[in-house]
């Protein structure tokens, strides 16, 4: 027993090294100090061995950079606490019969304690992903050239890179530079996603050189860049003027109308429009005119007849230029004939006669309306409307009445509001009129007998009555007379005898047995007879057997 305290005082010498070894490590929480107790055994049988004394001197001297701690830090968490170090003396010489029952039972099973601790396997990390592939910028934007230019700007379109890459791409960035110089500036703060750009604010006849960047996480691609400097300066277009159909003809308007017109034009740069009336400058207190880049608009408020004339419109740009011109017309009522006068009065005509307007409403006269009245009622009548001529016969007037006339012009807007009356009056005047009828020659008609249609024979039945029927036609009128196998039938009740308009008819009213056999109808004039028969069968009734038995 008393060998074992050297032991113990070689630990406590082995402490202020591994203090000065922790003192340039970060110092770590503090472990609970039940633990610590067991740790300080290890290194107390450490001299016995001779194997510890020289290892610790080294390191008293030399302290060691810090080594972070492994995985499973069980076994050097007492060394880590400066306070578990301190205490481990006195916990050495509270627990001296502890430390001696251990080696004398195998002086080895601190250090296998140890030896296990440090042996015992680490946790599983999780596996290290591989490294993302570097990241590239894409191929040059391809297809680059100008869409459209003006004095101002530039517009330019472009297709996207052939080659973008997995990182996508973020946009374009437009460069431009002075013709002759490199000094290249971006015209987009941002990125440009679209592949249509318009270059704005430039100065009139500048060359410029323009590219186009393509840019992604992988940066700038090779630029795509215009084969030649571009001149700042709105391309020439020859100017044409597209007259709308409707104006290639005569513009008709009424006075008062309001007038809207559009003369589409084209024309690059924007064409200079100028305009003209019957070769005169417009006067723009009566006529607006707005003009745009593509059209010009005429435009009148309320149209009046000193409008009228020939519009030309004229659209120039550069040395070049183009023209075109309409007629406008502005038409009203016209005004009324400007004289009317009775020519002649005969029986119950009257001729007339008359000049035309002297105001057409500035449009031919397309007729004339002529009325009359009576003088007695005094209420007009239209009797010759669209009428084309200067004159006119007015026919069945009223003997003894006493007429008026008066005219009316006709053109494109309508009938004049007014009307010129003639001064005179016609008056169809009452005169003894002799009627002789014409002589005639009288024909003469006359005519013998002669049947037009003649009889034919019939067969009847006992006890139903019968007709026979003839027509006969003659001059003067025929007299007809029936007989009956050659006896004229007189005023026999049995038969009914009718002549009317020549058509001849005998009924025989229940005829019998004896009733059948010839008859004749015969006609007879001044100027000779006529006779037509017929033959008459009467059949008697069939009975049947019943009856005859």
């Amino acid at each position: 027993m008393p060998s074992k305290p050297a032991p113990i005082k070689k630990a406590a010498n082995k402490e202020p090294a591994k203090k000065e070894e922790k003192a340039a490590e970060p110092e770590p929480a503090p472990e609970p100090a039940p633990e610590a107790a067991p740790a300080e055994a290890a290194p107390a049988e450490a001299p016995a061995e001779g194997e510890a004394a020289p290892a610790e001197a080294p390191a008293a001297e030399e302290p060691k950079p810090p080594t972070p701690p492994p995985a499973d830090a069980a076994a050097p968490a007492v060394e880590e606490t400066p306070a578990a170090a301190a205490e481990a003396p006195a916990d050495a010489a509270a627990a001296p019969a502890t430390e001696e029952a251990a080696p004398a039972a195998d002086g080895e099973a601190p250090a296998a304690d140890a030896e296990a601790a440090e042996a015992a396997p680490e946790e599983p990390k999780a596996p290290t992903p591989p490294p993302p592939p570097p990241k590239e910028p894409t191929s040059a934007p391809v297809d680059l050239f100008i869409e459209d230019k003006n004095d101002t700007s530039v517009t330019i379109i472009w297709s996207q890179p052939e080659t973008i890459g997995h990182t996508g791409l973020d946009g374009y960035t437009i460069e431009i530079a002075k013709d002759g110089t490199e000094d290249w500036k971006a015209v987009n703060e941002e990125p440009q996603k679209s592949c249509r750009y318009v270059i704005k604010n430039l100065t009139t006849g500048d060359r410029l050189k323009i590219r186009v960047v393509a840019v992604n996480a992988g940066g700038r691609s090779a630029p795509c860049a215009l084969p030649e400097a571009v001149l700042v300066k709105e391309v020439a277009d020859r100017p044409k003027v597209r007259m709308p159909r409707f104006l290639r003809q005569r513009y008709v308007a009424n006075v008062g109308a309001k007038i809207n017109l559009t003369i589409p034009f084209t024309g690059k740069p924007k064409p200079v429009v100028s305009w003209t009336k019957d070769g005169q400058p417009l006067d723009t207190k009566r006529v607006n005119i707005r003009s745009t880049d593509r059209d010009s608009i005429v435009f009148i408020r309320a149209a009046e007849r000193d409008d009228s004339g020939v519009f030309e419109i004229c659209v120039k740009v550069d040395d070049f230029e183009d023209k075109a011109q309409f007629i406008l017309q502005i038409v009203e009522l016209p005004g009324p004939p400007a004289s009317l006068k009775i020519v002649d009065t005969w029986g119950f005509n009257v001729a007339l006669e008359w000049t035309p307007p002297k105001d057409n409403g500035n449009t031919e006269i397309t007729g004339y309306t002529i009325q009359k009245a009576d003088k007695k009622t005094g209420d007009w009548f239209t009797v010759l409307e669209h009428y084309h001529r200067l004159n006119a016969t007015i026919s069945d007037l009223i003997m003894g009445n006493t007429y008026n006339f008066r005219a009316f012009s006709e053109n494109k807007c309508g009938i004049s509001e007014s009307a010129i009356m003639a001064k005179q009056e016609a008056k169809i005047l009452k005169t003894g009129i002799d009627y002789k009828p014409p002589e005639y020659k009288e024909r003469d008609s006359s005519e013998a007998p002669k049947f037009t249609t003649s009889l034919n024979d019939r067969a009847t039945t006992v006890g139903y009555s019968t007709k026979l029927l003839c027509s006969v036609r003659g001059s003067p009128k025929p007299k007809v007379q029936w007989m009956k196998n050659q006896m004229i039938i007189g005023d026999d009740p049995k038969y009914r005898q009718i002549c009317v308009q020549g058509i001849c008819s005998l009924e025989i009213r229940k005829p019998g047995n004896f009733d059948g056999g010839v008859y004749s109808c015969k006609a007879k004039n001044d100027h000779g007879e006529a006779t037509v028969s017929c033959k008459l069968e009467v059949k008697q009734a069939a009975v049947a057997d019943a009856d005859k038995k």
